[in-house]
């Protein structure tokens, strides 16, 4: 093949993948939103679109997928479109993740009897937790549609927040699970969901340092705080 139209043919890929990607992005973040809004408004009717909503992420990421391979195999792509590519498959097993975790925050919420919905709802850093991740996810998301790396170069700062936020919830939990004042059943839906927000940050930080390497060749500087000795076993 000419040297034009082989590059006219990666061109193509990239940008029929460019389109893909920003489906993708919007899937996820649409997604974690309606969850968010199942959790604390008690829109039950929302927990079967973010299910839905979870299928199609799945389904497009395995279409990403073989797209990328399909590019790297058939055009040799180099510097900053094998960056771009290889960025791409990484970001959509974390967009993948969040989809998860969506579904995950939807299904315990539709699941709570509406007592222990409105419980739940009294915790004040579980809302601020939802608001923390949504807004990092944006972030990230962001800066990879406009292939803009400043953004997210404090990512790590803003997990840390989320980390933080995680710990003082999970103890809040354990206290109020002693004194009674949550069920052991509220209290455990509660330290899961409060896993899934924090899981969910990490995968925007993960976003964010997939964008800083294929903008700039660098990973973003990660100095992260040591967990404060919670228990194992809880979710990836």
């Amino acid at each position: 093949m000419p040297q034009t139209a082989e590059r006219l043919a990666l061109s193509e890929g990239l940008a029929k993948l460019n389109e893909n990607m920003a489906t993708l992005a919007e899937l996820s973040k649409v997604a974690i939103r309606k969850a968010v809004e199942t959790l604390e408004a008690g829109k039950r009717t929302e927990a079967e679109a973010v299910f839905t909503l979870d299928q199609e992420i799945f389904g497009l990421k395995n279409e990403i997928t073989r797209s990328c391979v399909d590019l790297i195999a058939l055009h040799a792509p180099v510097a900053r479109d094998l960056r771009a590519i290889t960025a791409s498959l990484e970001i959509t097993i974390d967009l993948d993740r969040i989809g998860r975790y969506s579904r995950d925050i939807a299904e315990i919420a539709n699941e709570l009897p509406p007592e222990a919905l409105k419980a739940v709802q009294r915790i004040g850093r579980l809302a601020r937790m939802g608001e923390l991740t949504i807004r990092m996810i944006d972030l990230a998301l962001d800066a990879f549609e406009h292939r803009d790396a400043d953004p997210v170069r404090n990512m790590i700062q803003e997990d840390d927040a989320v980390d933080t936020l995680h710990d003082e919830l999970f103890h809040e939990i354990v206290t109020r699970m002693a004194d009674r004042s949550l069920t052991p059943q509220v209290g455990a839906q509660l330290i899961l969901l409060n896993r899934y927000f924090e899981r969910t940050a990490d995968h925007a930080v993960n976003i964010g340092d997939h964008v800083a390497y294929m903008v700039t060749g660098q990973r973003l500087t990660r100095v992260k705080r040591p967990k404060s000795g919670l228990p194992l076993g809880l979710p990836h």
